[in-house]
């Protein structure tokens, strides 16, 4: 089992890594989230601030034109306020400045600028057939190169010049925000070397956290039939030393319960094999008689240590993958020929009670086996007279085995369901293996409700299965009827439920032929 157990973690990320693993790809998400957002915010912010550059320039040439305008010595013609505003510009940091004139570039300042607008063929073209009517501002993103310009036309009252003159300035965006490049390269720097430092922090907390785990593991995998009595270490007062305190409460039970089978087994098979064994020893061989009586006494012993074996294999069976496979079954149909098998029962009378027109899931094969075991059990401990029938009680189905014996005291009532419990007292007998109605309890468990014993009304008892069924729903059985004649295989039948058509299946693990009913049967919804 440890070489299973070592090559399916060996295919699997250990917790461990599972743990670093999420930190730190959470906390690169958070570092790289947080910094895109503020590269993004920071960067609109530069471009904003252009705009607002831009905006001052354009006030500036307005303020040099109009005041020209209207001064002493006012502008003769466009091109001198157009000259007079590219020379008087003040330069800036990615600033470029020019001045068009009929779709050419004229005028450049008198002081060199660290943009050249003249180095992309394609820009004073676009900005002369922009900003040939009205002041623009836009992006210029080709040749290479990416500015954000301001694009505005001078006109002189009656001026004789009637050339278009034009004031173009413009910054380069991309040397704007390589501002901001720097910055976001030391973030990711940092970042990274934070990510790490996270990553180790996550790898060693992580390794102090899991280590009683690790213990935990290496203990279970040392527990074994030569180590029956290690437990796994509790430590501190945390869920991990929680976890193990349940997990060696589980081992105790476990082990308990596997100590009193293995014990209940041995006490259960040694009176066989006492009496067997006893018998044989003082058995002469030389009387005919005495060695026939020891030899039915030997045949009936080992028939009952079968009995035991048999019963035992069928309770395993009920904790195996898939102890149950349901299937829609009607339940009137099943009373019917439950009570049909039971009367094969040696000394047996039975009554099939009532039982409710309904489709239920459930096995009904182990149902089956569950009531003939309940009627088995009625034959020998309260009589031969028994009813088999079944109720609905709100949404779950109650199938009961009612005998009219002297009934079980109420401190048995659920101690007969364990596994070697017999009801000994006030008339019920001791024979069998004793597992007869545990099984009954598994296979109830198996289908989610549960087995118990009540007071029968009137005498005796009646031993309920309970089986929840949360969309139980009365239906309207469309049946094909057997001809009068030979009975032939069973058929499926189709039912409808809440407007739908559900097909039942044909049951061959039963008898065929019409259910038995008694004057009193009836139906109830």
């Amino acid at each position: 089992m440890g070489s299973r157990s070592a090559g399916r973690r060996g295919v699997a990320w250990t917790v461990r890594t599972r743990i670093i693993a999420v930190i730190t790809v959470a906390s690169a998400i958070g570092m790289l989230s947080v910094g895109g957002v503020v590269y993004v915010v920071e960067r609109a912010r530069i471009i904003a601030q252009v705009d607002g550059r831009l905006d001052a320039g354009y006030e500036s040439a307005r303020f040099l034109v109009r005041d020209g305008a209207t001064g002493d010595a006012p502008w003769t013609s466009s091109v001198d306020a157009l000259e007079s505003v590219v020379t008087r510009m003040s330069p800036d940091d990615n600033t470029g400045a020019l001045g068009v004139i009929d779709g050419a570039a004229a005028l450049v300042p008198g002081v060199p600028l660290d943009v050249d607008l003249q180095s992309a063929p394609g820009f004073v073209p676009h900005v002369a057939a922009r900003g040939a009517e009205r002041s623009v501002m836009g992006t210029y993103a080709e040749d290479g190169v990416t500015w954000r310009y301001l694009a505005a036309p001078i006109e002189i009252e009656g001026s004789p010049d009637p050339a278009r003159v034009m004031f173009v300035l413009a910054y380069d965006l991309e040397a704007e925000l390589a501002e901001i490049d720097g910055p976001a390269q030391v973030y990711l720097l940092a970042a990274a070397i934070a990510i790490a430092l996270i990553a180790g922090a996550a790898g060693l907390a992580a390794a102090r956290l899991l280590r009683p785990l690790r213990r935990m593991r290496e203990t279970a995998e040392r527990v074994s039939a030569r180590s029956l009595a290690e437990r796994l270490p509790v430590e501190g007062h945390d869920d991990v030393s929680e976890l193990a305190s349940t997990m060696n409460d589980m081992l105790d039970d476990a082990l308990e319960s596997q100590r009193r089978l293995l014990s209940d087994v041995g006490h259960e098979l040694k009176t066989p094999i006492t009496i067997v064994s006893g018998n044989l020893e003082v058995m002469d061989i030389d009387d005919r008689d005495d060695v026939q009586s020891t030899r039915a006494l030997a045949i009936d012993e080992l028939a009952r240590m079968g009995r035991l074996v048999q019963d035992l294999a069928d309770e395993a069976s009920l904790h195996g993958p898939a102890p149950i496979a349901v299937r829609p079954t009607d339940v009137s149909e099943l009373v019917a020929q439950v009570a049909r098998k039971a009367q094969g029962i040696e000394g047996a009378t039975v009554t099939a009670g009532s039982a409710p027109r309904a489709i239920v899931e459930l096995d009904s094969a182990r149902i089956t086996q569950a009531l003939l075991q309940l009627a088995q059990n009625a034959v020998s401990h309260g009589g031969g007279e028994l009813g088999i029938g079944a109720r609905r009680v709100g949404d779950t189905i109650e199938l009961s085995v009612r005998d009219h014996g002297p009934g079980v005291p109420d401190e048995a009532k659920e101690r007969i369901f364990e596994r070697f419990q017999r009801g000994d007292t006030e008339g019920r007998g001791a024979d069998g293996s004793g597992l007869g109605l545990s099984i009954v309890q598994v296979i109830a468990r198996a289908h989610g409700g549960s087995a118990s014993a009540r007071d029968a009304e009137g005498g005796g008892a009646e031993f309920v299965i309970s089986l929840p069924s949360p969309h139980l729903s009365a239906v309207e059985l469309t049946t094909v009827e057997p001809e009068a004649h030979p009975p032939r295989p069973p058929r499926a039948r189709t039912v409808r439920i809440d407007d739908r058509e559900v097909v039942v299946p044909p049951r061959p693990d039963l008898p065929s032929g019409p259910p038995v009913r008694t004057p009193g049967d009836r139906t109830e919804i």
